[in-house]
């Protein structure tokens, strides 16, 4: 039996439908059968490679300005910003940005701008990320599945040989008393 005829039986067996109706996972995971090959692979081996800058700066930036880190260091400049104008400058009339701390509204607008589309950039490629997972996921499931089920088959052949052994044995017995 050739390789496609293989694959084609393997895919009746086990799935009931042939191989040119499935989709592509249902292919690849028939393939890795019939070849006893592994299913599954790391999906962050293939990302990593294929980044770009602008990417890999875009996750950095979200992971950064995700963390504790970031909000209580943040938080200290905003106060040192508000206290250094309001009180520590004015005596020495060197304040550069007064009460409604207009520049400082203008700064954190400005940051906001920025950093909300690199987050949204970042969580982008998590989700494809987690699509590629979620995809390896399921084909790594199907074909644990289809392991069982060929191993239920050859457990179901092998008990079938061994009963028809015992009845031939038990019909020769019975031919030899009678």
């Amino acid at each position: 039996m050739n390789r496609e005829e293989k694959i084609s039986d393997l895919s009746l067996r086990l799935l009931g439908r042939a191989y040119d109706q499935l989709d592509t996972g249902e292919k690849r995971v028939i393939r890795a059968i019939a070849e006893r090959q592994p299913t599954s692979r790391d999906p962050d081996d293939d990302d990593d490679g294929q980044s770009s800058f602008g990417e890999r700066l875009a996750d950095r930036v979200a992971a950064v300005g995700g963390s504790w880190g970031f909000i209580i260091g943040f938080a200290v400049v905003l106060f040192g910003w508000m206290l250094i104008n309001s009180k520590a400058l004015d005596h020495l009339g060197l304040v550069f940005d007064p009460f409604p701390f207009i520049f400082l509204n203008l700064m954190l607008s400005m940051l906001a701008a920025i950093q909300a589309p690199v987050i949204m950039m970042s969580q982008n490629r998590q989700a494809a990320k987690d699509r590629l997972t979620e995809k390896l996921d399921y084909e790594v499931n199907l074909r644990a599945e289809l392991e069982i089920m060929r191993l239920h088959e050859k457990l179901d052949q092998i008990r079938f040989h061994e009963l028809r052994d015992k009845v031939d044995e038990l019909c020769e017995r019975l031919d030899r008393r009678g």
